[in-house]
């Protein structure tokens, strides 16, 4: 069975998601074509025709992450020919922390947790988001993720890589998904050098799983050529056993279409089931 394991949906009439109809362009680039809704079905249909069969759903900065959650609830519920399970945000600094995991937890989609602790340079520096790393409550939130069965998705820029390293070695028993191969957002060689060795940390635990996802947030032009480097590197840091293949759409429309994208990074990974299925099956217990 073939996984998407990171993508996301949206229906602008049933949440709200501020960052979606802000015009502003994000460090993604602009916008615009996906300030839409983008349902299941649009989806299912591009990921059916590459051959999936499933997908995980990651949360998407909903005003409300409990409306959120409560939509992708029911879009899983209404369509058993896709099975699809789901991410969802929790701020993990809260002192209720471990009562909002378990109301999340009454919910049969729900697999993890995601809170992001880096996107990009620019919008790091604004939001502050890095602060998380020197809260102390953040690493007793992951703790409770942990102790609720939940596994953590960890959205992060390279320099961030160490410090966030130390911090899940304290919790051992905690799954991660590394999202985004870990924003390798220089595309130099020089700066995918220093990504390589930043990620190293990460990828020492065993605990650590890494996404081939969302490679074209960076490089709005690229190529299987261009983003090879990148593959290469996680399949020599983590090994096939620890990757699984998203594909961060409907984010990642703005720069490919469904099909070059699973080909692309198909061909890099020797179209490997572990890596397109097998591991997300196990990692996200469908």
């Amino acid at each position: 069975m073939k996984i998407d394991a990171h993508h996301h949906l949206w229906d602008l009439s049933a949440v709200s998601y501020p960052w979606i109809i802000d015009p502003t362009p994000r460090f993604f680039g602009d916008h615009t074509a996906i300030r839409r809704n983008y349902l299941l079905d649009e989806f299912s249909r591009d990921a059916r025709a590459s051959g999936f069969a499933g997908s995980v759903h990651i949360q998407v900065g909903a005003a409300d992450p409990w409306a959120e959650a409560i939509w992708v609830q029911s879009v899983a519920d209404a369509d058993a020919t896709w099975p699809m399970v789901q991410v969802v945000f929790c701020d993990l600094t809260v002192p209720d922390v471990a009562d909002r995991l378990a109301a999340f937890a009454a919910l049969n989609s729900v697999r993890g947790v995601r809170q992001i602790v880096g996107r990009s340079p620019q919008e790091d520096a604004a939001t502050g988001t890095n602060d998380l790393l020197d809260n102390p409550h953040f690493l007793a939130g992951l703790r409770h993720v942990a102790a609720q069965g939940f596994s953590f998705d960890l959205q992060l820029i390279p320099e961030l890589m160490p410090k966030t390293a130390s911090i899940l070695a304290q919790v051992p028993d905690l799954r991660v998904a590394l999202c985004h191969a870990g924003s390798p957002y220089d595309r130099s060689p020089a700066g995918l050098e220093r990504w390589r060795d930043l990620l190293a940390p990460l990828a020492a635990l065993p605990q650590v799983s890494c996404k081939l996802s969302g490679l074209g947030m960076f490089d709005h032009g690229w190529t299987k050529n261009r983003i090879a480097p990148i593959v290469g590197t996680c399949l020599a840091q983590f090994g096939a056993d620890r990757l699984m293949f998203g594909s961060n759409f409907p984010v990642c429309s703005l720069t490919s279409d469904y099909r070059t994208l699973v080909d692309s990074i198909g061909d890099l990974a020797h179209h490997d089931p572990r890596i397109f299925g097998l591991n997300a099956k196990d990692f996200y217990c469908f």
